[in-house]
């Protein structure tokens, strides 16, 4: 799987561990999951790529069954994801004195201190190369998994230990320089919401007294996008991106990937976005209702799917940037779980709920002003996220150049 530009010697993973195993679901499933207890279990939710997340970790009572017995984790374990969407995962379980268990999602691998540092196994598997070893392997039908024997046969490129804890602490440094700049991106993302709260208050308690008794649908014109697969009856079309659903994130864009859809002229002026557009999903998971975005234009000429409402204001008593944290506030997601259509886990509004969400109206100035300091900490933002562009940029070439024996 390696390919080293030196001598390194190369071995399969199976010989350098003395148990590769995981665990199975307690008897009794979730419901015999505690809130505290003597004994953590580790789950897949657990599993970060570069970190083991405890915050929400679920315990289990001192009394193990033999299956469980055998997956007891031990300090310098490596825990590898080994099913479902979170498959090729993994992370070090550096917890000394904590009694813990995996359950049957997470295979603990267990190198052998003698002649593989479990920081250097954990680095390596978190590499690109080898996570593109994974995705290889996987099988299965609903469900993505990897075998024992899968994990086992992995080559791994095998300097001495000395130079493997080198390398490890190399990319450890590196490492925490990545999660510091996450952390602060985090801070400004609070700080946000702490503006907005400091500003207007609680938007569902409405201690400030705000106006209420304005609908959206009184302030806005509020339309649904593009059908996909509807009959185009020989009309002349041409070829347009459009947003879908997956685009539309909480305050934010993601435009990794744009389709196109072909369309006609009058469509794509029906449907054409401007500047401050207000972009709502219809529906997903109910926690997520009311998730959208303002527009700014990020695409030259873009339309949208049927599945995401687009929100224009035609009321100057509005600023775009508070339309969309009202919306997204806990007082929209009340009031969005309490309208919605629910099926098999999944909520979705139509247009005329939307169009009756109901607003507070602060005076616009205090809104102007929210936008201004919003501004100001996204210019902060947006600069940390080049530094951890570049960050991650150097993070990748270490990892490249330690594991062909270059660092």
């Amino acid at each position: 799987m390696m390919s080293p530009t030196s001598d390194l010697v190369v071995e399969k993973l199976g010989n350098l561990t003395s148990l590769i195993s995981s665990g199975s679901t307690p008897k009794g499933g979730s419901e015999t999951y505690l809130k505290e207890g003597p004994v953590m279990l580790i789950r897949s939710q657990n599993v970060r790529m570069d970190k083991l997340d405890l915050s929400d970790v679920a315990y289990i009572t001192n009394e193990v069954d033999s299956t469980m017995a055998r997956s007891q984790v031990k300090s310098g374990d490596v825990l590898l994801n080994i099913t479902g969407a979170s498959i090729g995962r993994v992370a070090s379980f550096e917890v000394a004195g904590t009694r813990a268990n995996v359950n049957q999602h997470v295979c603990i691998i267990r190198p052998k201190a003698e002649r593989l540092f479990h920081g250097y196994l954990r680095h390596l598997i978190g590499t690109d190369v080898f996570q593109a070893e994974i995705d290889r392997l996987q099988h299965g039908g609903t469900r993505q998994a990897l075998t024992f024997s899968q994990i086992a046969d992995f080559n791994i490129p095998l300097p001495s230990t000395i130079e493997q804890r080198r390398i490890s602490e190399v990319l450890d440094r590196a490492e925490e320089l990545r999660a510091k700049r996450r952390a602060a991106i985090a801070q400004l993302d609070a700080l946000t919401q702490a503006i907005f709260l400091d500003l207007f208050g609680d938007p569902v308690a409405n201690p400030k007294e705000w106006p209420v008794g304005t609908l959206l649908g009184d302030v806005a014109d509020i339309v649904s996008g593009i059908t996909k697969g509807r009959k185009e009856n020989g009309q002349q079309v041409r070829s347009i991106p459009y947003l879908a659903v997956a685009n539309v994130q909480d305050k934010a864009l993601d435009l990794s990937t744009i389709k196109t859809i072909d369309a006609t002229e009058e469509e794509i002026r029906r449907y054409h976005l401007r500047m401050n557009d207000l972009l709502l999903t219809e529906g997903g998971d109910p926690d997520k209702l009311g998730r959208g975005t303002l527009w700014k234009g990020e695409v030259l000429e873009c339309i949208h799917q049927n599945h995401i409402f687009r929100v224009r204001l035609t009321s100057k008593l509005l600023d775009p940037l508070f339309l969309n944290w009202l919306v997204g506030s806990e007082r929209g997601k009340r009031y969005f779980l309490k309208s919605a259509k629910q099926t098999t886990g999944i909520a979705s509004i139509n247009m005329t709920q939307l169009r009756s969400y109901p607003l507070l109206m602060p005076p616009l100035e205090l809104q102007r002003e929210f936008a201004r300091r919003i501004a100001a900490v996204e210019k902060l933002k947006s600069a940390h996220r080049a530094s951890l562009s570049n960050i991650d940029a150097l993070f990748a070439s270490l990892q490249h150049r330690a594991f062909r024996g270059e660092l």
